[in-house]
């Protein structure tokens, strides 16, 4: 696996990675793939939401007073990539319940390889917001690329991008897009197949979350 791309966190954690491979199998049900798909946005959740502040508040405990951390104010937005990243957005409600929720549909084009955006709606307030945008599988890096660059027209505050399975293609493709967004990744997978596929990958994330197959 190579770990090495500037601007990228491998999540290595034991737990991620044990739910990531159960998510691979091709026996696991629609059902189990879901409930794996929002635990490890959950679990990956934690990592990237590390660096958010922290201000000092004093609390009155049954005992006494305590000096506290809590976070500083900042508003948060998950923006998943439909129809794929729906399918995390749970997982990551469930750490950051005061967080916004915005939608973006690209669908990507079996000849050229490239997003088609058909849907785009984010919190009014996007400017006051950092922004985590979600999507299972990091491939070409096309439609990530393009939900980033519509997102920074509405000027958040930041961006970052938390997939599940990424190839070094569409890392390299990203990074050289937006060397300014953080990714945060599960495994970095070998390459992509000559139809767009991550190699071994899991399949269509999307089918597998929703039974479409």
């Amino acid at each position: 696996m190579n770990t090495e791309f500037k601007n990228v966190t491998w999540i290595d954690h034991p737990l991620v990675q044990h739910k990531v491979s159960l998510l691979r199998d091709e026996n696991t049900s629609s059902k189990d793939f879901r409930q794996l798909v929002s635990e490890i946005a959950t679990l990956m959740c934690f990592e990237a939401t590390r660096d958010l502040p922290l201000k000092e508040v004093e609390v009155k405990t049954p005992v006494g007073m305590a000096n506290t951390n809590i976070i500083a104010g900042r508003k948060l937005a998950v923006v998943p990539i439909l129809r794929a990243g729906l399918g995390m957005v749970d997982g990551m409600v469930a750490l950051i319940p005061g967080a916004r929720i915005g939608h973006i549909g690209l669908y990507r084009d079996h000849e050229t390889l490239q997003p088609v955006e058909y849907y785009c709606k984010l919190p009014h307030d996007i400017e006051e917001r950092d922004v985590i945008i979600v999507d299972p599988m990091l491939a070409t890096g096309g439609s990530a690329i393009d939900a980033v660059s519509q997102i920074k027209k509405r000027n958040p505050r930041s961006i970052k991008f938390m997939c599940i399975i990424s190839a070094p293609e569409g890392i390299k493709a990203f990074i050289e897009a937006h060397p300014d967004v953080p990714v945060y990744t599960a495994a970095i997978d070998k390459c992509l197949n000559e139809h767009g596929y991550i190699v071994p990958g899991l399949g269509d994330a999307g089918d597998r979350i929703f039974g479409t197959l």
